[in-house]
């Protein structure tokens, strides 16, 4: 199902000539652990999930963009905490990449291309490495 949106995204670039995709991602249970304490920020991630992003993180035609509902004090220390394991996220909850025009407002609802989000039915224990295999094997970027 979430492959079938990679190459939804893929054939999309295609069409419209763009050079790069936007996939957003949640944190809890789709990178990292729940661990539902309010005093302790997980940070263990699941399966491969540092590498991948890691990975993705270092190409042109992929931007990260963390969805999620954590409060902005913590979104703040995610975003570092990201950032010391060499994943670069470019926005947190907004895209400002994408103006608002006549086919879309942005303004309420960030645009993407791609949502990893384990309440989607994302399976952080067993799809990261699907992901990964196609996203290595496919490029994003169909600028001309």
């Amino acid at each position: 199902m979430l492959l079938d949106a990679f190459k939804r995204a893929q054939d999309g670039a295609k069409r419209k000539k763009w050079d790069k995709i936007y996939i957003a991602i949640d944190i809890h249970d789709t990178i990292v652990y729940g661990n539902y304490k309010t005093d302790e920020l997980p940070t263990e991630f699941i399966g491969r999930s540092e590498e991948i992003l890691q990975d993705w993180s270092k190409r042109d035609d992929i931007v990260l963009l963390i969805y999620t509902c954590s409060h902005p004090g913590e979104i703040i220390k995610y975003i570092e905490f990201f950032a010391n394991h060499n994943i670069i996220f470019k926005y947190a909850n907004q895209n400002s990449d994408v103006p608002n025009d006549a086919l879309g407002c942005y303004d309420d609802k960030l645009y993407f291309n791609v949502l990893i989000e384990d309440k989607s039915g994302f399976n952080a224990e067993t799809e990261w490495d699907g992901l990964d295999e196609y996203v290595k094997n496919n490029n994003f970027n169909y600028a001309g």
